[in-house]
């Protein structure tokens, strides 16, 4: 473990380890004192500065340009340019903040990815959602302060990944903004459209589908009833849910493959890039797996149903897919994509958001119907 001490004002006081390779932290690279940075994995670009608030803890993460960590835990994230979370930040494996993404204080992250813009309050706990939306930093989706996305149920499972904004469009960063509003929550696995807006203070179980919605959440009724833990209802839904947002996944792999590979101007922008693209496998297994344990999960399900009385559709619905699941599994995990046109449209070497947002029309459109093809792959496997 290396110690920097006075020699070097801008890391004195901070712990780096032997395995960190040197040449991986930009020169100018600001790291405060109390910090403590290891992993073989981890690259810091040039302009980052980290510890500005509070202490950090940093391992295994890739580090763009200008990225500003103020202070927390962040272990195999990935962070492009211009990143940024304050202080008390819990930041943990899968997670990808894409250009200018960040949130405020105390923000905890775990297979989050957020894409560019993308803003979090404070007191946040936003697991297993991917969130677009937005053209600028002063045009952006924003996930109010004390908000949660709950992504465990009572029947013990975590197939609830949530999709707010989607891939296809998103990644052309000129969608409407999407507004989470605060002191409130997201029951995963839900689906949110650009434009919507959902008011403070409620906690959101449903899909909003339709774009430029606001929503209001529903105060369930207080009380107490039967509830019989493990025994499902709306799987259709939560199978649905779960393969677009695979799909979503499958596709954000392949934008990184085939357009973000365009602008790696360094080594720098190499780890990030690849750094991305192992957490987008990571939470592709994720999500594959969690799905699974649901599948298997579902059979004692319809039998409970079955010997209470219930819904014959919805029992028809869970045979169905635990029959189904080996099989839709090998396919996913079997897809390959051939590379679209649309990607030679897309200049080299300039500045990421402003060659993006520079395309026209014509190519805009052929890239999100390349996307939502890969989505549908995945999508569509259950019908």
């Amino acid at each position: 473990m290396k110690q920097f001490s006075h020699g070097d004002g801008r890391r004195a006081g901070v712990q780096i380890g032997d395995e960190v390779d040197p040449a991986k932290i930009a020169g100018d690279a600001v790291i405060r004192s109390g910090c403590r940075i290891s992993g073989a994995k981890t690259s810091i670009g040039p302009g980052c500065v980290i510890g500005d608030e509070a202490p950090a803890v940093l391992e295994n993460c890739q580090l763009g340009r200008n990225v500003k960590l103020k202070g927390g835990y962040f272990s195999g994230a990935v962070f492009f340019d211009g990143a940024n979370l304050g202080s008390g930040a819990h930041v943990r494996a899968g997670t990808i903040l894409e250009e200018e993404a960040g949130g405020a204080h105390a923000v905890g992250l775990k297979q989050t990815i957020l894409l560019p813009f993308v803003t979090a309050g404070s007191l946040i706990n936003f697991c297993d959602v991917l969130m677009a939306g937005g053209t600028s930093r002063k045009d952006h989706s924003e996930i109010g302060s004390s908000y949660i996305h709950f992504n465990f149920t009572p029947h013990q499972d975590k197939a609830t990944a949530s999709l707010v904004g989607e891939v296809p469009r998103g990644v052309f960063l000129d969608q409407r903004p999407i507004f989470l509003g605060g002191q409130g929550g997201l029951v995963g696995p839900a689906r949110i459209a650009y434009g919507c807006v959902v008011a403070a203070g409620g906690v959101c179980r449903e899909d909003l589908v339709e774009e430029n919605q606001l929503h209001v959440p529903e105060v369930p009724e207080a009380g107490t009833r039967p509830y019989q833990t493990g025994a499902y209802r709306r799987a259709d839904r939560l199978i649905k849910n779960n393969l677009l947002y695979i799909g979503n996944i499958l596709a954000l792999r392949e934008w990184y493959r085939h357009v973000r590979s365009r602008f790696v101007r360094d080594a720098f922008d190499r780890a990030v890039l690849d750094g991305g693209l192992a957490n987008l496998d990571l939470v592709l297994k994720e999500r594959i797996k969690r799905l699974g344990d649901v599948a298997e999960k579902f059979e004692a399900s319809f039998r409970w149903l079955e010997a209470n009385g219930g819904a014959a559709d919805e029992i028809e619905t869970q045979k169905r897919f635990h029959a189904a699941w080996p099989e839709i599994r090998e396919q996913i995990e079997s897809l390959d994509f051939p590379v679209s046109d649309f990607v030679q449209s897309v200049a080299t070497g300039k500045n990421y958001i402003e060659t993006i947002q520079a395309l026209s029309a014509e190519p805009r459109a052929a890239g999100q119907a390349w996307l939502q093809g890969v989505v549908d792959c995945a999508g569509q496997r259950w019908g």
